[in-house]
């Protein structure tokens, strides 16, 4: 086991992108069982047994760096409020999948963008990634919204390749390389080129 790297937690003007915390329980829970919240996904609503689950999987998993898998609490600052939760699956290579999910009253303030645009920018600063990539359910626009406000381009799209709540699904694929992330953002940190 060795320690937590020294960017975590990271911080943003308005969140704190951090390990999970066992009090991280209930908000789970809450936006886990929210059928808006999972109508795109794979998954839920969840039982509490699941929920617990997953929690302990995630407390686990961070005792330990590298992770394979990184998931991170997203909680605003200002309330301490946990809304939701980003990720970086495979987070030991260099092309690692991207995802996020959060609580209905989180939508639309613009927590999803700028916790997306943190967590990219430590997979190419601090993990030295080569490519993050995402998919959606084709019909969530909040989801490739915020994929295509990071920088991400749609790169295809997929029929009926998910089994979805509602039946097979259609998915977009969005992916960014560390090439276009340094070209978008080198005025904002210097020296990346």
């Amino acid at each position: 086991m060795t320690t937590t790297p020294p960017w975590l937690p990271i911080e943003t003007e308005r969140l704190l992108l951090r390990d999970f915390h066992e009090a991280d329980f209930d908000p789970i829970h809450a936006y886990a069982t929210d059928p808006e919240v999972v109508r795109y996904m794979t998954w839920g609503p969840n039982t509490p047994e699941v929920t617990r689950e997953v929690l302990d999987r995630n407390l686990e998993r961070q005792k330990a760096w590298p992770r394979e898998q990184l998931d991170l609490a997203v909680e605003v600052k200002a309330t301490g409020a946990m809304i939701g939760v980003v990720s970086l699956h495979d987070a030991n290579t260099d092309n690692s999948s991207f995802g996020y999910c959060y609580s209905r009253d989180a939508w639309g303030q613009g927590y999803g963008t700028e916790a997306a645009k943190a967590l990219a920018r430590i997979a190419f600063t601090e993990l030295g990634h080569h490519r993050i990539w995402a998919t959606c359910d084709a019909r969530n626009h909040g989801s490739y919204a915020i994929m295509e406000k990071v920088g991400m381009r749609r790169e295809g799209h997929l029929l009926k390749d998910t089994k979805a709540h509602d039946g097979w699904r259609d998915s977009y694929v969005y992916a960014l390389l560390a090439e276009e992330w340094r070209a978008a953002n080198s005025e904002y940190y210097p020296g990346i080129n």
